[in-house]
């Protein structure tokens, strides 16, 4: 039993919320067992063994289910966990959410395609280094009116093909980058080529996320064909260190897509700080989360979702994990 205090109410009250905001429309498996566990005194009682900071419903829920949870109903799932609580709770506090999708390269693609080349490509929280890969992955983009636009490596079509939804009426100019370099930190670097990491990165798909897994399955593919150096460390102690080892003839890029809201807020700028003074620095956030724009963000006129950010510069907003992505540089940076 953790010594939180409170902590099976905080349990409750986080996996209520996760049943009721965010599970609804992407996971029914996941909303059903939420909503079990926010009625059920019993597992929030178990749940509560586990660290704040590990105890996630997406995070526990995985843990289960690479433990041999049956993804099943409610009280299959509930029977399973009392009979495996220790391990459970053990396997919790020992692994963080590295959500590793490469998607995410459909936000990032247009702000990359704004720096010069060769890049030199750094990743913050880079799980195992799938969003390392701008080059090496296909893209659709498709516009309100159908059109498509796509691109391919030059070798030929990636394995991996990306849907980006382009809302609004205008379209940034879009091209693969020259990535020379690519390097990523993370605090538990998860190695491409091992079939431990790909159990654990398709696990973290929420059951009902069509695709995803496959998706998965084939930047892993792409990554262990040609690993990135993985380093374990801090964000912000490793920034300067990792940056270091980057060719000096390329412009080093450091990425922090997703990763800032893990850190406290005072860290949060220190990391921002030092991927600023490393090279050039690219970002996906909630807007709220920092106050590293160029610009102060108005809450009235963004349209939802994450900031895609130059430098600071806000130049699109987009889906948290790039399905959508809607461009709001300036028109000198836009091909209509």
């Amino acid at each position: 039993m953790s010594s939180e205090p409170h902590a099976a109410t905080a349990v409750r009250e986080r996996f209520d919320r996760f049943a009721r905001d965010e599970a609804p429309g992407r996971s029914e498996l996941y909303r059903v067992w939420a909503a079990g566990i926010a009625a059920d005194p019993e597992v929030q009682a178990v749940l509560a063994g586990i660290p704040a900071a590990h105890r996630q419903p997406p995070l526990v829920f995985a843990v289960t289910r690479l433990l041999g949870a049956p993804e099943s109903d409610y009280a299959q799932w509930a029977a399973w966990l009392h009979a495996h609580a220790d391990a459970v709770v053990a396997e919790c506090g020992r692994r963080s959410v590295q959500t590793n999708e490469a998607l995410r390269c459909a936000a990032l693609l247009p702000a990359l395609a704004l720096i010069d080349g060769p890049i030199a490509l750094l990743e913050v929280g880079a799980s195992a280094g799938l969003c390392l890969y701008p080059d090496r992955y296909g893209y659709r983009y498709r516009r309100p009116d159908g059109e498509v636009l796509a691109l391919e490596p030059p070798d030929g079509p990636s394995p991996v093909t990306l849907h980006c939804e382009v809302r609004g009426e205008r379209m940034p100019t879009l091209a693969l980058p020259d990535v020379v370099w690519r390097a990523g930190i993370d605090l538990d670097p998860l190695d491409p080529t091992d079939p431990q990491t790909r159990a654990w990165l398709t696990g973290l798909v929420w059951p009902g996320e069509e695709g995803r897994a496959d998706r998965v399955r084939a930047a892993l593919d792409i990554a262990a064909a040609d690993p990135p150096l993985l380093v374990a460390g801090d964000a912000v102690d490793a920034i300067a260190r990792v940056s270091a080892l980057a060719p000096p003839d390329a412009t080093l890029v450091v990425t922090t897509p997703g990763v800032l809201a893990y850190l406290p807020w005072a860290r949060r700028h220190e990391a921002i700080a030092a991927a600023r003074a490393a090279g050039r620095w690219v970002t996906i956030d909630d807007p709220r989360l920092h106050e590293g724009w160029a610009h102060a963000v108005d809450p009235d006129a963004w349209p939802g979702g994450f900031a895609v950010a130059l430098d600071g510069d806000i130049v699109a907003a987009a889906d948290p994990l790039g399905a959508w992505l809607e461009w709001r540089a300036a028109d000198a940076a836009c091909a209509r």
